[in-house]
């Protein structure tokens, strides 16, 4: 199995994806960050991928409360894609199967 399928270690987050319909051709999505702690790294790679891709939010962390909008969209024109949050305490949340095309927003708790 690929590393990138590894389970979240840890249990103090959660997801949840918003049900709000996107625009077809938007891949752009915000990340909330409603955790007590940081969003160190994200990387959003197709799903088909066997391998992350680099962190969207090099530089600029997401801290507790605030909200990130993020551009997923890496001119391949699909939707699906998996997610992996990286955490200030070294934890991971990963999320198989988003379809951004039809999300606008990914929420971790």
């Amino acid at each position: 199995m690929f590393a990138r399928n590894a389970l979240m270690s840890g249990v103090a987050v959660g997801f949840l994806v918003a049900s709000l319909p996107a625009v077809a051709a938007d891949r752009n999505v915000d990340v909330i960050n409603n955790t007590k702690k940081t969003i160190k790294e994200f990387y959003a790679s197709r799903t088909k991928l066997s391998s992350w891709q680099e962190n969207i939010i090099k530089g600029d962390p997401i801290e507790p409360g605030e909200t990130q909008p993020v551009d997923i969209d890496d001119g391949s024109g699909g939707c699906k894609f998996d997610f992996k949050a990286v955490f200030s305490d070294g934890d991971e949340a990963i999320n198989e199967n988003v379809d951004v095309c039809s999300v606008s927003s990914v929420t971790y708790r």
